[in-house]
């Protein structure tokens, strides 16, 4: 998955325009620029990629979260449903804005289950957050069928998924606005980095003052603008963005190599019976970025874990016990840690999350997601996956 793998001359290339300008900012400067703005072109490319009308690109995935939910109008005591499977950054970012987080189960997509997303709305809900974990979305005509019915936001968290698609549309343009992370270790990576989609003017406008403290972008001169609303710093340096344009041309073949992984992977796999895999919702086409699978029970996949690493396959995630992605060990969540004071009102609202979360438990403690890397050779593919039979047939 990690674009890092197919650094290249041409990522040094649109690096090398940048250092040439000498003009590492994206606003100001024009005269020496000599026509280069890396990202406002960054941007250009991914709205048409992703079949948007526009696009904004910020300092992080978190970033992107954080002001699309700003230009929603997201803030002090709404409430964004989420799922209990997910990075941290994704409550970080609803706190930040000062709504609240609340946790929902999932189900055998390994995303947010749309039936306990109903039972979960209040008359504080604001916006649903389906985020699409380890390339594959969530079931979201089901989704936006409960936004419309409740006048909310859909929100979709792509940062793991860009690349995969839902009804014939790209990931990310199929709510109201979409974000994904361009972090080091993403399938497309600026180093550091995101970006928000969305089909509306409204929000995008918002977006664009917003991450840049609040500036209106009027005219040619820094200190002549006039500022509409509060903002903050998320912009995306000139030299992060030449990052991105050459790794976002890649993305076609990224996506072709990490199919043909995962293909020969799964294929594989398939042939033992107690395996299984997660659910690509009906439309669904991943990114194959990582293949999710399956055991009987939590103490084989516990097992089957262990045994991989002792057959020599790295980069495979038991999330049931992992600190950064699953509700279970989010203890500064759960209990309150913060250094800043939070709200009355948002600790109330995260009482709420105290609780117990059988459906996600039942299916995280089955569960094993092995990363698709793009630099491996066919036959490192090919000897990987006779380990992974080998290992996982040793437990069973």
């Amino acid at each position: 998955m990690p674009g890092f793998e197919l650094f290249g001359a041409e990522e040094k290339k649109e690096v090398q325009d940048v250092l040439d300008n000498g003009v590492l900012m994206r606003y100001g400067f024009d005269p020496m620029r000599n026509g280069h703005h890396k990202a406002l072109e960054l941007e250009k490319d991914l709205a048409k990629r992703m079949q948007t009308k526009y696009a904004q690109v910020v300092s992080s995935g978190t970033a992107a979260l954080t002001v699309a939910l700003a230009s929603a109008e997201i803030g002090s005591g709404d409430e964004v449903i989420m799922p209990t499977f997910t990075f941290v950054a994704s409550f970080e970012a609803i706190l930040s804005v000062g709504a609240v987080p609340v946790l929902c189960d999932i189900d055998d997509t390994l995303t947010l289950d749309p039936k306990a997303v109903e039972t979960a709305i209040t008359p504080k809900t604001k916006a649903i957050m389906p985020v699409h974990m380890c390339g594959s979305m969530a079931d979201l005509s089901a989704l936006k069928a409960i936004c419309d019915q409740h006048n909310l936001i859909l929100l979709e968290d792509a940062c793991q998924a860009i690349g995969g698609t839902y009804d014939n549309k790209p990931l990310g343009s199929y709510g109201d606005l979409g974000c994904f992370s361009f972090d080091y270790v993403k399938t497309i990576t600026c180093g550091e980095g995101g970006g928000i989609i969305t089909n509306s003017k409204k929000f995008a406008d918002r977006a664009h003052k917003y991450q840049d403290h609040g500036h209106d972008h009027v005219g040619n001169d820094r200190g002549a603008e006039t500022h509409p609303f509060l903002g903050y710093n998320y912009r995306l340096s000139e030299l992060n963005a030449a990052v991105g344009i050459a790794q976002l041309r890649k993305l076609d073949t990224t996506l072709a190599t990490q199919e043909k992984n995962y293909s020969i992977l799964r294929h594989a796999l398939e042939a033992i019976p107690e395996v299984t895999f997660r659910r690509v919702p009906e439309t669904g086409v991943e990114s194959y970025a990582f293949l999710n699978l399956f055991l009987p029970n939590e103490n084989l996949a516990r097992n089957a874990h262990k045994a991989l690493g002792a057959h020599g396959v790295d980069a495979c995630f038991y999330w049931f016990d992992n600190n950064w992605h699953y509700y279970k060990k989010w203890e500064h969540l759960l209990e309150q840690k913060s250094l800043g004071r939070l709200s009355e009102e948002v600790q109330n609202g995260l009482k709420k999350n105290n609780r117990s979360f059988e459906a996600s438990d039942a299916w995280m403690g089955r569960t094993i997601s092995c990363l698709i890397k793009l630099s491996w050779t066919e036959e490192e593919v090919n000897k990987r996956a006779s380990k992974m039979v080998e290992a996982i047939k040793s437990v069973l």
